[in-house]
């Protein structure tokens, strides 16, 4: 069951109809995945760490009605401890807080971590436990990471809480990865993803002023978030990918921490380099929490090497990283990795931001990331070493999984 789906793939490419430019992008992107853009928001780039957990710890500190907050990993460390902690501290203040764990995710966190939380009052909900009723759901798990404060501030990004976030990527036990800040009134739309899953596992809809206040505007960038989910539209992501990489006409930057695209996709890229669109696409290196991953991605680089796609692996730790830049105009970041299993399997959220000097200050620093990695000629991949190439074609006999 977990190797099939009731719901047809995307069997057709696109065409080139539009660039990312045009605002027919925007037009069909708003009507095929939904909600529309909406003007008026503010996103702020937060690096690794340092600069990612003090800012969300302060702002869960700061809550004053409610907050709401999904993520995929939470491990009984020091700093699920501290978030832990800053969010027990909230609910006995009388904020409503609620959590939404994935069960597979939340394996390694310990009981009295979530006994702590419960007994000060928040409400914790963990995303598809094992049950015999539901086995053919077992593989869906929640992968967003959401953290929306009082309805109108929120985050989103890679992060998970654990401490191989903590640090600044200085050492290969402090990983790489991004977050942002989000003010504006597409924080109601991150809002309302996050009920989509809260429904899903709680049962009650949660929809008062408190959570969904009158936000006004904080900036100028034109934002939409959108989600995906195997229960409601699993290549929704994956189509909005495509959409992105078609309307391509200058450049298109990939971060993926999981970089295993499917044949449409490969094909996608391809077509894009044959219309002289400069890719670049940072992975991890030899520092990846998967290896069976990096073995299913190199295994298929050869095609996109040949159309002189550009590939590299970051070097100094594990990259994170989850952010599509198409153009120096379109941003798309979030939980989202370039794989089947974020495109078919789990349940995503990325936000989209238009936004011309956003989208030229994360392409300095992906070009940064890019200093820091070794790319992969299409030479150096065709000779990998013969057991190399024996173990990744294995690793692509799972490929549907990973």
């Amino acid at each position: 069951m977990n190797f099939v789906t009731a719901e047809k793939k995307l069997q057709h490419k696109l065409d080139k109809q539009y660039s990312i430019s045009d605002p027919q992008f925007i037009r069909s992107v708003s009507a095929l995945l939904g909600p529309s853009f909406i003007d008026g928001n503010a996103v702020k780039v937060l690096k690794n760490g340092d600069e990612i957990f003090p800012v969300m710890l302060n702002a869960i500190q700061q809550a004053r009605q409610t907050i709401t907050f999904e993520t995929f990993i939470y491990w009984a460390e020091t700093i699920g401890e501290d978030f832990a902690d800053a969010l027990s501290k909230r609910a006995l203040a009388g904020v409503k807080v609620h959590v939404l764990l994935d069960w597979l995710g939340s394996v390694k966190m310990e009981q009295k971590q979530l006994d702590k939380m419960m007994q000060a009052g928040v409400e914790i909900q963990r995303y598809h436990k094992p049950h015999w009723s539901h086995l053919s759901r077992l593989n869906n798990r929640t992968h967003r990471k959401l953290l929306i404060i009082d309805g109108e501030l929120g985050f989103t990004g890679g992060v998970g809480i654990a401490d191989q976030w903590l640090g600044n990527a200085s050492n290969p036990d402090e990983w790489r990865d991004t977050h942002f800040q989000v003010h504006g009134p597409v924080v109601a739309q991150m809002q309302a993803v996050f009920m989509d899953n809260w429904i899903k596992a709680q049962g009650k809809v949660l929809h008062d002023q408190h959570y969904f206040p009158v936000i006004h505007k904080a900036g100028t960038m034109p934002c939409q978030m959108f989600s995906s989910s195997p229960s409601g539209g699993s290549d929704s992501m994956e189509l909005m990918y495509l959409m992105a990489i078609t309307a391509a006409e200058d450049s298109i930057y990939i971060s993926s921490a999981y970089f295993v695209p499917d044949e449409m996709s490969v094909n996608a890229l391809i077509d894009a380099a044959n219309r002289g669109v400069e890719i670049r696409i940072i992975v991890p290196g030899k520092h990846i929490d998967n290896e069976l991953v990096r073995k299913a991605s190199r295994a298929g680089w050869g095609d996109m090497l040949k159309a002189n796609i550009q590939i590299a692996e970051y070097t100094p730790t594990m990259y994170h990283c989850k952010i599509l830049i198409i153009d120096h105009l379109l941003v798309s970041i979030g939980s989202t990795n370039f794989d089947n299993r974020s495109f078919r399997l789990n349940d995503e959220a990325n936000l989209n931001i238009m936004d011309k000097d956003f989208a030229i200050e994360q392409a300095n620093i992906f070009n940064d990331d890019w200093q820091h990695s070794h790319q992969i000629t299409y030479e150096d991949w065709l000779a990998r070493p013969l057991k190399e190439k024996f173990l990744e074609k294995v690793a692509v006999l799972l490929k549907s999984q990973v």
